[in-house]
């Protein structure tokens, strides 16, 4: 078995055994492939486009450009700037892999995502007017299950796919309990995705499943705790 180095809680050079998958070749980069197209980073915006496209009641008064700029917002917040903040990490020295593969290396890559986060629910939160209640839950959402995941990161490297297809299959299913369209399809869909996400975090022998509930608990408890509060 394979093994490498990693700093502890003491700064001090501790060998740790590599985890091991058992499944072929083939399987483990489909599951990488899976990894990457429901990276935690996309799924907001996916999140975003699925309710613009529903064309449902809580988008009627936006016209083409609203949604565009809506939807680019999401990206801006939840996608380039996260991304740029980490790449920036890396280059500094701050993390030792843009892949966040101990739970020291994602400390303040989750510290500053918050800050984004909360960034972007504030703005939407401030605007009740132009920007639906779901919109506003979803951002609230999304920085309780950073903050989850920093603290969760106290004790285990939790998923932080897990978290984030936590929060999709939740929000998805919330959308349906709410409005007047049939979302039967796409609870189906998000849950089948979900499940299928955290199967490749397993596959690809990047978490065990106990980081993979406490994951997936994280996103389901935020999208519960944003809807009462939001």
């Amino acid at each position: 078995m394979e093994s490498h180095l990693e700093a502890d809680q003491k700064d001090n050079l501790v060998r740790v055994q590599a985890q091991k998958s058992k499944y072929a070749g083939a399987i483990r980069i489909a599951a990488r492939v899976i990894s990457y197209v429901f990276h935690p980073l996309f799924i907001p915006v996916y999140l975003g486009w699925l309710v613009l496209k529903t064309d449902s009641y809580l988008f009627g008064s936006f016209n083409d450009r609203q949604k565009f700029m809506l939807l680019a917002s999401f990206g801006v917040m939840y996608i380039m700037f996260p991304l740029v903040s980490v790449l920036l990490m890396k280059a500094l020295g701050f993390i030792s892999s843009i892949h966040l593969r101990t739970q020291k290396d994602r400390i303040i890559p989750y510290v500053v995502c918050m800050i984004w986060y909360w960034w972007m629910w504030y703005v939407t939160s401030n605007r009740p007017d132009d920007v639906p209640k779901d919109a506003i839950i979803l951002s609230l959402a999304i920085f309780l299950a950073s903050i989850g995941g920093l603290m969760a990161n106290i004790r285990m490297k939790v998923s932080m796919h897990a978290i984030a297809a936590g929060v999709m299959a939740a929000f998805v299913m919330l959308l349906g309990l709410s409005q007047d369209v049939n979302f039967g399809i796409y609870i189906t869909l998000s849950i089948l995705l979900a499940g299928v996400t955290c199967t490749a975090r397993l596959i690809d022998g990047n978490h065990t499943t106990k980081e993979i509930y406490w994951g997936l608990f994280i996103g389901i408890f935020s999208v519960v705790m944003s809807s009462k509060f939001a």
